[in-house]
């Protein structure tokens, strides 16, 4: 009898080690599997001294080569050697296309991104990335969006990483100790927790090639660096996410229903 297929797997997300923080178990999970994945990260460049952090910790996952936009980070201009534009100052409709000819070219079966909420401190980067991948990933599949971005492609499924409140665990009062704003969503926002224990020493070693982040002592990566393993491992096992809406669905046909 033949396996059921697993489904490819985007990540867009705003900066190195997003990927592996808040989706490095499911990355990990589907290329054991066999699925094709791939990350693209909306800020800093490929000259910048996480680029090569990024290309290690995507090697660990299986997630391909990096796919940098190459926008500077809101709060780091160190992020783009030279002159760049913050990501949150692009043009919306550049940062879409560019996007677009992402997804159309990967074809990925599903997407994954950030919350609405910019990830339990509201990054303003993380936000702008979840409103870019929310355009980009319904206008890969309409022909008049982005005419010359490749071939039309519709994702079957979106979703967005987050944190519940009352799964956050020992990861609240972690953040909490070096003063960081936590924005978790109501427990009934998360549709999808996934068990990625199995993957956990995968995760860990592609967080840890973000080296930069991890030697620092108030990036997760470094807070997560000092801690036991036990009680690290506890927190980075669980990946939450919300499926999100995608493309027409059905209603009536003759009246607007909620």
């Amino acid at each position: 009898m033949n396996q059921p297929s697993v489904p490819s797997l985007m990540g867009v997300f705003a900066h190195p080690d997003d990927e592996s923080l808040l989706a490095g178990g499911v990355l990990a999970q589907h290329h054991a599997a066999g699925a094709r994945t791939c990350v693209v990260t909306t800020t800093w460049a490929p000259t910048s001294h996480r680029a090569p952090e990024l290309a290690d910790a995507l090697a660990v996952l299986g997630a391909g080569g990096p796919r940098l936009l190459g926008y500077a980070d809101a709060r780091n201009p160190a992020s783009t050697p030279g002159v760049a534009v913050r990501l949150v100052d692009a043009p919306l409709d550049e940062a879409v296309g560019r996007l677009v000819e992402h997804i159309r070219e990967f074809r990925p079966d599903i997407v994954v991104g950030h919350d609405a909420l910019g990830q339990l401190t509201g990054h303003p980067d993380h936000r702008r990335a979840h409103q870019i991948t929310l355009l980009a990933v319904e206008a890969a599949a309409l022909p008049h969006l982005y005419p010359d971005a490749g071939e039309l492609w519709q994702p079957a499924a979106l979703y967005a990483a987050t944190h519940s409140e009352s799964g956050m665990g020992r990861l609240g009062p972690l953040l909490q100790t070096v003063g960081k704003t936590l924005l978790a969503v109501p427990d009934a926002y998360v549709t999808t927790s996934v068990d990625v224990s199995p993957w956990a020493a995968v995760k860990w070693q592609a967080i840890c090639a973000h080296r930069s982040e991890a030697a620092r002592p108030r990036p997760l990566p470094g807070l997560l660096a000092r801690l036991p393993e036990p009680e690290r491992n506890e927190i980075i096992s669980t990946e939450q996410f919300t499926r999100l809406s995608l493309g027409p669905a059905k209603g009536d046909p003759l009246k607007l229903v909620a």
